[in-house]
């Protein structure tokens, strides 16, 4: 099933994304290569492609998990909330309907 993955950032999270960002990437392409990642970005803190020092607020992942314990487990070992730029998470299921 896919689920929606959100981690809202601590305030001033940016150069801790910075840091922990490759290894973020690392396993999101993990699940891309196995053909389970629908989706994924930032939420930038303003309304611009290219926030700049106003940082990101968030992260959104839709991706498919055999069960919500396991997308929560996924989450929980993502370097963006192990290394502290994630105050919040939430997985909830998803179901696509277009496109």
């Amino acid at each position: 099933m896919l689920y929606v993955l959100m981690g809202e950032d601590v305030p001033n999270s940016l150069e801790k994304r910075k840091a922990a960002r490759p290894e973020h990437l690392l396993r999101l392409e993990k699940l891309r290569d196995e053909g389970r990642l629908i989706l994924v970005g930032p939420m930038p803190a303003i309304d611009s492609a290219d926030p700049g020092p106003a940082g990101f607020v968030g992260s959104l992942v839709v991706a498919e998990f055999a069960s919500q314990a396991d997308a929560e487990a996924w989450l929980a070992d993502d370097p963006y909330a192990k290394q502290g730029v994630f105050e919040r998470t939430s997985v909830r299921p998803f179901i696509k309907v277009m496109p």
